[in-house]
């Protein structure tokens, strides 16, 4: 039999995306000079804040996006508010290191108007330890540390909607529903796909809990649950369907071939650097977190459109 050749694609809005590409390179995306730079009063006792949420998360913007450490970032915003003529202070590194431990990151989606196809994967982040040759060459370190990176984007709009940062002890089924739980109760989720880690009775019954389709493969050794509950049975149809049409075609009938574009986004993260800078877990989490809103304003500007020929 002659090998099926793949589908080729051609994308239809390549002068608007090609537009979207060049502003990804300008400061002014990142940088508003009518932003509220300066802290506002707290209403409590003691010293009050001296920048805004907003500024912290500028800067620190700045230094994940270009690579820059703390120092180097604290230089590049001072070049920068002198080049646009802007006489406002910049925070010194230490003052970014602290308010990097409490900030609640502003992570911006734009957010749909139909039901939510949510894409659920997971992939580890190094903090410490050699990279890969090193490995190799003089054998692994002692102290060789990763974080896991939980995340679920929508599949209309390619927007992170939520994400979680866990230690590399904590397994990919149980996180399920605290992204769940980030998704507003007023929006509906159409149906969650994720792969095989993710069949447990927890994450069918989150799953169900929120009235939606659950897209995950059963184990290769699965068996049927007790259908004592709605997510069980749900369970129990997907295994029926999987040994009466076979695997390959339950993927293609379900649609189950969408969760590559949550492992692109994974890519897209990394793209941002393979490790994490900071070492304490609190700044990891602001780190990713700035990681993630860096992504969701790409995704802002522009996408690409694409369309099978024939």
């Amino acid at each position: 039999m002659s090998k099926s050749q793949p589908t080729r694609y051609r994308t239809t809005n390549w002068s608007s995306y090609n537009a979207a590409l060049k502003k990804r390179g300008s400061l002014t995306v990142w940088f508003d000079p009518s932003m509220n730079w300066e802290g506002l009063p707290t209403g409590r006792r003691g010293r009050q804040p001296g920048y805004s949420d907003a500024a912290i998360q500028t800067c620190l913007t700045l230094k994940v996006l270009f690579g820059f450490a703390l120092r180097q970032t604290t230089g590049f915003v001072e070049s920068l508010l002198r080049l646009a003529g802007l006489a406002w202070s910049v925070p010194d590194f230490s003052t970014l290191s602290r308010r990097q431990k409490s900030l609640t990151v502003d992570i911006p989606y734009r957010g749909s108007e139909a039901p939510l196809h949510l894409l659920i994967d997971s992939t580890g982040i190094k903090v410490e330890g050699e990279g890969e040759w090193h490995r190799r060459k003089h054998g692994s370190s002692k102290r060789r540390i990763w974080r896991k990176l939980h995340i679920a984007i929508d599949e209309g709009s390619l927007e992170i909607r939520a994400v979680e940062i866990t230690k590399n002890d904590v397994g990919d089924a149980p996180v399920l529903p605290m992204l769940l739980g980030q998704i507003s109760d007023e929006e509906d989720i159409a149906s969650v796909t994720a792969d095989g880690a993710y069949d447990t009775r927890k994450s069918h019954e989150a799953i169900a809990e929120r009235g939606t389709q659950a897209v995950i493969p059963p184990r290769k050794n699965a068996k049927p649950w007790s259908p004592t509950s709605a997510g069980a049975i749900a369970r129990n149809e997907t295994l029926r369907a999987c040994r009466h049409l076979g695997r390959a075609i339950w993927r293609r009938w379900s649609g189950y071939h969408r969760r590559s574009r949550v492992e692109t986004k994974m890519y897209c993260i990394k793209l941002l650097g393979q490790r994490l800078t900071a070492r304490d877990f609190d700044r990891q989490i602001t780190e990713v977190h700035i990681r993630v809103a860096i992504l969701n304003r790409f995704t802002a500007l522009g996408t690409p459109i694409t369309q099978a020929l024939a």
